[in-house]
Protein backbone atom coordinates (compact mmCIF):
# COMPACT_ATOMS: atom_id res chain seq x y z
CA UNK A 1 0.00 0.00 0.00
CA UNK A 2 1.46 3.38 -0.95
CA UNK A 3 2.11 6.15 1.57
CA UNK A 4 -0.76 8.26 0.21
CA UNK A 5 -3.28 5.55 1.06
CA UNK A 6 -4.71 6.47 4.47
CA UNK A 7 -6.16 4.17 7.10
CA UNK A 8 -9.05 5.73 9.02
CA UNK A 9 -9.85 3.73 12.15
CA UNK A 10 -13.48 4.22 13.15
CA UNK A 11 -14.42 3.09 16.65
CA UNK A 12 -18.21 3.35 16.67
CA UNK A 13 -20.94 1.04 17.98
CA UNK A 14 -23.90 2.70 16.23
CA UNK A 15 -24.45 0.91 12.89
CA UNK A 16 -26.30 3.90 11.39
CA UNK A 17 -23.44 6.27 12.27
CA UNK A 18 -20.90 3.84 10.80
CA UNK A 19 -22.85 3.76 7.52
CA UNK A 20 -23.21 7.55 7.44
CA UNK A 21 -19.52 8.17 8.11
CA UNK A 22 -18.51 5.61 5.48
CA UNK A 23 -20.93 7.22 3.02
CA UNK A 24 -19.51 10.68 3.76
CA UNK A 25 -16.01 9.40 2.93
CA UNK A 26 -17.07 7.34 -0.11
CA UNK A 27 -16.51 10.02 -2.76
CA UNK A 28 -13.17 11.13 -1.37
CA UNK A 29 -10.40 11.81 -3.86
CA UNK A 30 -7.94 10.59 -1.24
CA UNK A 31 -7.17 6.87 -1.41
CA UNK A 32 -8.24 5.49 1.94
CA UNK A 33 -9.64 2.55 3.82
CA UNK A 34 -12.08 2.82 6.72
CA UNK A 35 -11.52 0.09 9.30
CA UNK A 36 -14.31 -0.20 11.85
CA UNK A 37 -14.65 -1.88 15.23
CA UNK A 38 -17.73 -1.66 17.44
CA UNK A 39 -16.30 -1.59 20.99
CA UNK A 40 -13.32 -0.46 23.04
CA UNK A 41 -11.89 -3.92 23.66
CA UNK A 42 -11.64 -4.61 19.93
CA UNK A 43 -10.25 -1.10 19.38
CA UNK A 44 -7.31 -1.74 21.67
CA UNK A 45 -6.75 -5.26 20.29
CA UNK A 46 -6.64 -3.78 16.77
CA UNK A 47 -4.25 -0.98 17.75
CA UNK A 48 -1.97 -3.40 19.61
CA UNK A 49 -2.20 -5.96 16.77
CA UNK A 50 -3.43 -8.70 19.09
CA UNK A 51 -5.38 -11.88 18.30
CA UNK A 52 -7.45 -11.63 15.12
CA UNK A 53 -5.89 -8.21 14.50
CA UNK A 54 -2.28 -9.45 14.36
CA UNK A 55 -1.93 -8.17 10.77
CA UNK A 56 -3.78 -4.89 11.36
CA UNK A 57 -2.40 -1.83 9.64
CA UNK A 58 -1.49 1.15 11.79
CA UNK A 59 -4.13 3.84 11.32
CA UNK A 60 -3.33 7.37 10.19
CA UNK A 61 -6.33 8.76 12.07
CA UNK A 62 -8.67 7.45 14.77
CA UNK A 63 -12.31 8.55 14.93
CA UNK A 64 -13.44 7.56 18.43
CA UNK A 65 -16.91 7.51 19.93
CA UNK A 66 -16.98 7.87 23.72
CA UNK A 67 -20.02 5.73 24.54
CA UNK A 68 -18.88 2.23 23.65
CA UNK A 69 -19.69 -1.24 24.97
CA UNK A 70 -17.17 -3.46 26.79
CA UNK A 71 -14.59 -0.67 27.18
CA UNK A 72 -15.62 2.95 27.23
CA UNK A 73 -14.14 5.38 24.69
CA UNK A 74 -12.72 7.47 27.55
CA UNK A 75 -10.67 4.46 28.66
CA UNK A 76 -9.59 3.78 25.06
CA UNK A 77 -8.45 7.39 24.64
CA UNK A 78 -6.45 7.30 27.88
CA UNK A 79 -4.79 4.00 26.88
CA UNK A 80 -3.89 5.30 23.41
CA UNK A 81 -2.38 8.53 24.70
CA UNK A 82 -0.45 6.71 27.47
CA UNK A 83 1.05 4.16 25.08
CA UNK A 84 4.40 5.28 23.59
CA UNK A 85 3.70 3.24 20.42
CA UNK A 86 0.22 4.72 19.86
CA UNK A 87 0.18 8.21 21.34
CA UNK A 88 1.23 9.98 18.12
CA UNK A 89 -1.75 8.68 16.14
CA UNK A 90 -4.20 11.60 15.92
CA UNK A 91 -7.45 10.89 17.75
CA UNK A 92 -10.63 12.78 16.95
CA UNK A 93 -13.42 12.17 19.44
CA UNK A 94 -16.59 12.11 17.35
CA UNK A 95 -19.50 11.70 19.74
CA UNK A 96 -23.00 12.85 20.55
CA UNK A 97 -21.90 13.93 24.04
CA UNK A 98 -21.90 17.66 24.73
CA UNK A 99 -21.06 17.01 28.38
CA UNK A 100 -18.44 19.51 29.59
CA UNK A 101 -16.80 16.80 31.75
CA UNK A 102 -16.34 14.59 28.66
CA UNK A 103 -14.81 17.50 26.74
CA UNK A 104 -12.44 18.41 29.58
CA UNK A 105 -11.49 14.78 30.19
CA UNK A 106 -10.76 14.22 26.49
CA UNK A 107 -8.47 17.23 26.28
CA UNK A 108 -6.82 16.29 29.59
CA UNK A 109 -6.02 12.97 27.89
CA UNK A 110 -4.48 14.89 24.95
CA UNK A 111 -7.19 14.22 22.38
CA UNK A 112 -6.32 16.00 19.13
CA UNK A 113 -9.86 17.24 18.57
CA UNK A 114 -13.33 16.87 20.10
CA UNK A 115 -16.31 17.10 17.75
CA UNK A 116 -19.97 16.67 18.60
CA UNK A 117 -21.87 14.67 15.97
CA UNK A 118 -24.84 16.29 14.37
CA UNK A 119 -28.08 14.35 13.98
CA UNK A 120 -28.61 16.26 10.73
CA UNK A 121 -27.26 14.07 7.91
CA UNK A 122 -25.95 16.91 5.72
CA UNK A 123 -24.24 18.52 8.74
CA UNK A 124 -22.68 15.18 9.70
CA UNK A 125 -21.40 14.75 6.13
CA UNK A 126 -19.90 18.26 6.31
CA UNK A 127 -18.23 17.45 9.64
CA UNK A 128 -16.71 14.21 8.32
CA UNK A 129 -15.47 15.88 5.12
CA UNK A 130 -13.97 18.67 7.24
CA UNK A 131 -12.14 16.13 9.40
CA UNK A 132 -10.80 14.39 6.30
CA UNK A 133 -9.72 17.64 4.64
CA UNK A 134 -8.00 18.98 7.74
CA UNK A 135 -6.16 15.83 8.83
CA UNK A 136 -5.12 14.64 5.37
CA UNK A 137 -4.75 17.86 3.35
CA UNK A 138 -3.84 20.58 5.84
CA UNK A 139 -2.16 18.96 8.87
CA UNK A 140 1.26 17.35 8.71
CA UNK A 141 1.09 13.92 10.29
CA UNK A 142 4.02 12.00 11.75
CA UNK A 143 5.37 9.18 9.65
CA UNK A 144 4.52 5.81 11.14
Amino acid sequence: MDENHKIIFLVEDNKADVRLIQEALKNSLLPHQVVTVRDGVDAMAYLRQEGEYADALRPDLILLDLNLPRKDGREVLAEIKNDPKLKRIPVVVLTTSRNEDDILYSYDCHVNCYITKSRNISELFQIVKGIENFWFSTATLPSK
